[in-house]
């Protein structure tokens, strides 16, 4: 279950770290925001939960928070700013 466990780390850390420099540069949207926000705590979460209690039921529900993510970074890409802060 370790690399269950790497796997949720990494993409925690890459995401907040994005998350930190998107919102030092300017202001973003707030689906930009939530999608990543969520996306973190669905899927890394639900790895987290996986490695920790071994229910595979928990693996089943990880693909919804990478597609939070990946709308998360599509709002980068090609979103309008709106003022979150």
């Amino acid at each position: 279950m370790m690399p269950v466990w790497q796997t949720a780390v990494l993409y925690h850390l890459v995401h907040a770290v994005a998350l930190l420099a998107i919102s030092g540069q300017a202001a973003i949207s707030r689906l930009t925001f939530w999608s990543f926000f969520l996306g973190v705590v669905i899927f890394s979460g639900s790895l987290y939960l996986l490695a920790v209690t071994r229910i595979s039921a928990f693996g089943a529900i990880t693909p919804f928070g990478g597609i939070g993510m990946l709308l998360g970074w599509l709002s980068v890409l090609f979103g309008r700013r709106d003022n979150v802060r």
